[in-house]
């Protein structure tokens, strides 16, 4: 099968399409004939830096998601030809993942979808989606009558959570480092953009003097005290990126830096359940939903397709598709 493989960290030259052997299928395991897969900053991460990291095992095939049909189920309860997506739990990290025509992946990890859309479309949901969902109705315990600001807001994942917090009524702010990017935000769903740029706190507090009652915290350590100081009293902020490139805090002294009355929580995307991504795929359908994609590449392009997001300048989700398959 042809697949991208990962033999040295550097520059997204070093991702160089080859071919390997199709994984040989063991119990437990299911192999999954790849019909595409979203890209995801932590596979940037790993191709600049964090492969060399003694936890990490080169050669590696990258890739934390992907979504297509099921080639051999083993002795697992999935079907030959099953729809599923497949996401975390490992894939590109500790075994091989979704920069291939094929990929066997734990079968924990592996979920069925019914779900009426093109494999571009599709492979936009896995990890983004399940992302922003379990952070704002998990963690966040959004509600219609709440104000949310989404910290990093033009991030793919931001993008769909504006999308699911519009999607009950939610009253949404979004932040962003570029103006340019305003009328995006707007488009999206955003009830208002604020502007990274030093003066956000008072951009806020001129509409909302009181603060917020939620805030997803995208942008990470590097300004999550500030948007502790944004709530409103028993408000929630909830960590759930590092677009910041931030991922902790010096000195961070908890009794004085947490605001009395305001709860810090966190989200993350390593154990998807059944349960909830059968909830966000419902919720995706019942709302017609339909994820914000920046661009589509094929898999012999995968070096571009990271330059694009290394560039900052996607607005969306960036997708790699299988054209072969």
């Amino acid at each position: 099968m042809k697949a991208v493989v990962l033999t040295q960290t550097g520059a997204p030259d070093v991702l160089q399409m080859i071919d390997v052997p199709v994984p040989n299928v063991k119990r437990g395991w299911v192999l999954i004939q790849v019909k595409a897969f979203g890209l995801n900053r932590s596979e940037l991460m790993m191709r600049q830096y964090e492969g060399n990291a003694p936890y990490i095992h080169l050669p590696r095939i990258l890739g934390i998601e992907c979504v297509g049909m099921v080639a051999d189920a083993s002795d697992t309860h999935f079907a030959k030809g099953q729809k599923v997506v497949a996401l975390m739990g490992g894939m590109g990290r500790s075994f091989d993942g979704s920069y291939a025509e094929y990929t066997l992946v734990p079968a924990k990890h592996v979920f069925a979808v019914d779900a009426d859309m093109s494999w571009e479309q599709l492979a936009a949901i896995p990890e983004t989606f399940f992302t922003a969902y379990g952070s704002l109705f998990d963690s966040l315990q959004l509600r219609p009558d709440d104000v949310l600001l989404i910290r990093g807001g033009s991030s793919s994942a931001g993008l769909a959570a504006i999308q699911l917090a519009k999607s009950i009524g939610t009253q949404v702010l979004a932040s962003t480092r570029k103006e340019e990017k305003r009328q995006l935000l707007m488009n999206t769903g955003a009830n208002d953009v604020l502007i990274e740029n030093g003066t956000l706190g008072s951009q806020l507090k001129a509409l909302y003097p009181q603060g917020v009652t939620k805030i997803l915290e995208l942008i990470g350590a590097a300004t999550l005290i500030e948007s502790m100081n944004l709530l409103n009293k028993h408000g929630i902020v909830c960590v759930t990126g590092i677009l910041g490139k931030k991922a902790t805090m010096d000195n961070f002294y908890p009794i004085k830096d947490i605001p009395s009355g305001v709860y810090l929580t966190g989200f993350v995307s390593n154990s998807p359940s059944k349960e909830l991504i059968d909830a966000l795929f419902s919720h995706i359908k019942q709302h017609a939903i339909q994820p914000v994609i920046a661009k589509i590449f094929s898999l012999d392009q995968l070096a571009d397709a990271h330059s694009m997001m290394e560039s900052n300048e996607a607005n969306g989700k960036i997708v790699i598709v299988n054209n072969k398959l």
